[in-house]
């Protein structure tokens, strides 16, 4: 039975640009002992060339890893932040030859999960895709999360700065949870209350405003299809206002 909380086709890849795909994967759960709160995860992958730069992974289920083979070389893995890294030993496994980029603190985090080398994910350029996608480091006290903008495409990936949860996918009581914690359309509250330096975080919001991005690819959640730029300013009102 497919959890109401997704967004199927599930474990399949779904054309969202030119050079764009996401997949969207099974629910995990996450959070306190008690409640956990249903996360439907979702992965970008984007082709440069005949390479594959691949964010955030979902689990890899054999057709999708056929599909993935397909489009190109899976060259480059990417943890965006040290929650986001369970798949990718998988996804490793699978493409040998694959480079990884970790975030800060995904490591320490996975505790033996990730036993393999790979790069730090920690700065704002010198990786081997800079001509084609930007990337921020957004730091915070508990994580930094790295975004990542597709210039061609005008596409922006985000994993939690901002998490969108429909009301109507989901129970009554994560309903309750999600509008509590502010995780429907914006920056989750307790990650807000992580990012201390307030004036560092609306630097890096503007520069992604800067960027003018036609779509939002974000792994929680609805994501935005259109009006990319306007969703930032929405979705950071209460931090660009102050």
């Amino acid at each position: 039975m497919i959890d109401p909380a997704t967004y199927p086709p599930l474990n399949t890849l779904k054309p969202i640009a030119e050079g764009v795909w996401i997949v969207d994967g099974e629910v995990i759960r996450f959070g306190l002992p008690w409640p956990k709160m249903p996360f439907p995860t979702r992965m970008t992958i984007i082709r440069i060339g005949g390479d594959l730069f691949i964010h955030s992974p979902t689990a890899l289920t054999a057709s999708l890893g056929f599909e993935a083979a397909r489009l190109g070389t899976p060259r480059w893995i990417v943890g965006p932040n040290r929650l986001h890294y369970w798949w990718i030993p998988d996804w490793h496994k699978a493409f040998p030859a694959v480079e990884v980029y970790l975030a800060p603190k995904i490591r320490e985090q996975s505790k033996g999960r990730i036993d393999f080398d790979g790069h730090s994910l920690d700065r704002a350029g010198g990786y081997p895709w800079d001509d084609t996608i930007a990337t921020l480091p957004v730091e915070g006290n508990y994580m930094t999360e790295v975004v990542f903008f597709h210039r061609p495409s005008r596409t922006l990936v985000l994993t939690d700065l901002i998490e969108n949860f429909e009301p109507e996918k989901l129970g009554w009581f994560a309903r309750w949870l999600t509008r509590l914690g502010g995780a429907n359309g914006s920056m989750p509250r307790d990650m807000r209350l992580s990012y201390k330096n307030k004036q560092a975080l609306r630097e890096a919001v503007k520069t992604m405003i800067g960027w003018n991005p036609e779509r939002i690819v974000l792994a929680h959640g609805r994501w935005y299809e259109q009006s990319g730029a306007a969703e930032l300013k929405r979705a950071f009102s209460w931090l660009l206002e102050s």
